[in-house]
């Protein structure tokens, strides 16, 4: 028995990368420009770091996608953990630029074009595994801007998801048929 999807992988996975985008940037937001460049002691990376590291990450792995290895020659890898960008307008900017090369290297596929194969540091990799890659991968940074942002917003947090005490009003207002948070 065969299933049937009523979503597609690669608009399901643009979804999820949407998402993640967006949780960072709200998270981002409600930072002054000092703490996105703050670090909690000398081994961790500050907000400004993380994100240029993940803006390196997706220039290389989506330029040229799939047609070009996912590492490019010119990397430097290391060079995106120091020198953090010099201001936010400079941070959001490079940030936006690293979207913008994921984004236009998927929107264009097909489900039909999962199985091709494609190559990350000469290692074959369907395009469904690079992407499933790529998801872990940048799901796990947002996870630290997120972390980092809500301990230097303390008390001034604000939820970016279901407020503590709010999950049965929530689960309410999805049964009555209102739009999720995700």
């Amino acid at each position: 028995m065969a299933l049937e999807f009523t979503t597609s992988y690669v608009e399901d996975s643009l979804s999820l990368f949407r998402y993640y985008k967006g949780l960072s940037e709200r998270a981002m937001i409600q930072l002054s420009d000092e703490q996105l460049f703050a670090t909690l002691d000398e081994e961790m990376n500050s907000i400004a770091v993380i994100a240029k590291h993940m803006t390196g990450n997706m220039r290389s792995r989506w330029t040229g996608f799939p047609d070009l290895d996912g590492e490019k020659p010119g990397r430097d890898r290391d060079a995106e953990f120091t020198d953090p960008p010099d201001s936010r307008e400079t941070l959001m900017r490079i940030w936006e630029e690293g979207w913008s090369c994921l984004f236009a290297a998927l929107e264009p596929l097909s489900d039909e074009d999962m199985v091709r194969t494609t190559t990350i540091r000469g290692e074959k990799h369907s395009i469904m595994q690079c992407i499933n890659r790529q998801v872990a991968h940048y799901s796990y940074h947002c996870g630290q801007i997120v972390f980092l942002a809500k301990h230097l917003r303390s008390k001034e947090w604000k939820c970016l998801s279901i407020p503590l005490g709010e999950s049965a009003r929530f689960n309410r207002r999805v049964a009555a048929g209102e739009a999720s948070q995700r």
